[in-house]
């Protein structure tokens, strides 16, 4: 593993490089939210991702891991332009990507606006597949609920807080890692040094005031998911508190070559949860699809 740091048009960006001496192909990763890096999502995965033969490129996104604050407020559509700006400066002609959660959405976001290079993309428990932050008769007040909290402060206080208690991150984090062999201590401790970084949750906030309006989410890619013309592999935990499965199998349906696997238990941390599934079926799929 190498950790490099390119200068790009929104700042200075840090990432992780896991590569073989021949690889096969190249696939960018994305990580999620919260206080997610690219070590967190794909530390786990990269090595073994390279030992099959693929270079994989996972960068901390800006303001979020080693890499700067970004220099204006982070929205999806900057979040995305980044994406853009980093395989370009790269030199990356044809590439696979994916990204879990919010990375999921910026792995769509890219694919919608540069299609040429992609050969093929993968959506892990993808933000952008529904129109409200949950899904039932109550999603409209939990959409209100959860936007005033954003706007009074009150939900960063709490996110805040939770990430300085060892306790109360690990309740949130079995929400997304279901099984408890997964959810160990030096995971904990790398979730917990990521949480004690000065404005830690920052750029997540940011992104959340861009995206939580009172009624919707402001980013909902379902109209355009038919688009999508490259493969498509959607990996999905059937236990996922955030995105219903049922999200994950309506998205497969309207994406025209999109091959969908559900890991059966695990949460919304899907490749931390099952790492061993996830891995088989990202290297099945890179192997039919990406190119060098």
């Amino acid at each position: 593993m190498t950790r490099s740091v390119v200068d790009l048009p929104s700042g200075p960006v840090s990432y992780l490089t896991w590569a073989p001496d021949r690889p096969a192909s190249t696939v960018v990763l994305l990580h999620g939210g919260g206080v997610d890096n690219a070590s967190l999502s794909w530390g786990g995965l990269g090595p073994r991702l390279a030992q099959a033969g693929h270079r994989v490129i996972a960068p901390d996104h800006p303001g979020f891991g080693h890499s700067a604050p970004a220099r204006l407020p982070v929205t999806q559509e900057r979040l995305i332009a980044y994406v853009g700006e980093l395989v370009d400066a790269l030199g990356l002609r044809r590439y696979a990507i994916g990204g879990l959660s919010l990375g999921g959405g910026m792995t769509i976001g890219h694919v919608l606006d540069r299609p040429d290079g992609v050969t093929a993309a993968m959506l892990l428990g993808s933000y952008g597949v529904m129109p409200r932050l949950s899904d039932g008769p109550l999603s409209a007040v939990r959409q209100l609920v959860t936007w005033a909290a954003l706007r009074a402060g009150l939900l960063g206080a709490a996110t805040t807080w939770v990430g300085g208690n060892r306790s109360a991150m690990v309740r949130s984090m079995q929400a997304l890692i279901t099984d408890p062999q997964q959810l160990t201590d030096e995971l904990m401790d790398e979730v917990m040094a990521a949480a004690r970084q000065p404005d830690g949750f920052k750029a997540f906030e940011q992104w959340q005031r861009d995206q939580v309006k009172w009624n919707r989410l402001r980013t909902d890619y379902t109209r355009r998911l038919a688009s999508l013309t490259c493969p498509v592999l959607i990996v999905h935990g059937d236990r996922d508190p955030g995105v219903p499965v049922a999200r994950a199998r309506a998205a497969a349906a309207l994406i025209p070559n999109a091959r969908l696997k559900v890991i059966a238990g695990a949460g919304h941390w899907v490749q931390r949860d099952r790492p061993d599934a996830v891995l088989d079926a990202m290297i099945e799929f890179l192997d039919a699809n990406a190119a060098a």
